[in-house]
């Protein structure tokens, strides 16, 4: 069963690319044309969405340098009960996250090195990894790109979801440890 799976999952991509190729194909559409026009409103996207991610990148370093970073994940702690077991990277990996994956991955090595991949820390912030997203990055360079300006209730929605996301972390990795 697993060789078939993994069978299935080397065949997939390339049988997408050739399923859309043969469709367009089909349809008689110039297919590289069409490839060509959409990478130029892809380098467009990127030239416009380029100050954001900067402005991201600099903001999360600039909070990283200076300790904020420590600081808020220490003030977490005192709140916490200590016998949740949480380390103060795990606390930091969390909400950098909301902002920055490249950032958190830099965390979440840290995480690794300190505690070990197969530690209940280091299961506890890969299971968060995959369970949470960056909303304010996917909120500023998509809404940006969209020209979407009245956002309603997807901060608050997404802010509910991370909070969910992180119990969910917590409660697989005390399932799994």
């Amino acid at each position: 069963m697993k060789d078939l799976l993994i069978f299935l999952s080397n065949l997939f991509i390339p049988m997408l690319f050739f399923i859309i190729i043969g469709y367009a194909l089909l349809q008689k559409r110039a297919v590289y044309t069409v490839f060509i026009s959409g990478a130029k409103k892809g380098i467009g996207t990127i030239v416009q969405i380029v100050p954001t991610l900067l402005g991201l990148f600099i903001g999360i370093r600039s909070l990283r340098a200076c300790g904020f970073l420590d600081f808020l994940s220490s003030l977490t702690l005192q709140l916490l009960p200590e016998s949740l077991h949480l380390p103060p990277e795990f606390l930091s990996m969390t909400i950098v996250r909301m902002f920055s994956s490249s950032a958190a991955t830099g965390l979440l090595l840290d995480i690794y090195q300190t505690y070990g991949t197969d530690s209940f820390a280091g299961l506890l912030a890969s299971i968060c990894m995959s369970s949470t997203e960056t909303i304010f990055y996917t909120m500023s360079v998509y809404f940006m790109a969209a020209k979407v300006t009245k956002t309603r209730w997807t901060l608050p929605g997404a802010l509910a979801a991370t909070l969910a996301g992180v119990i969910a972390s917590f409660l697989l990795a005390n399932l799994c440890a």
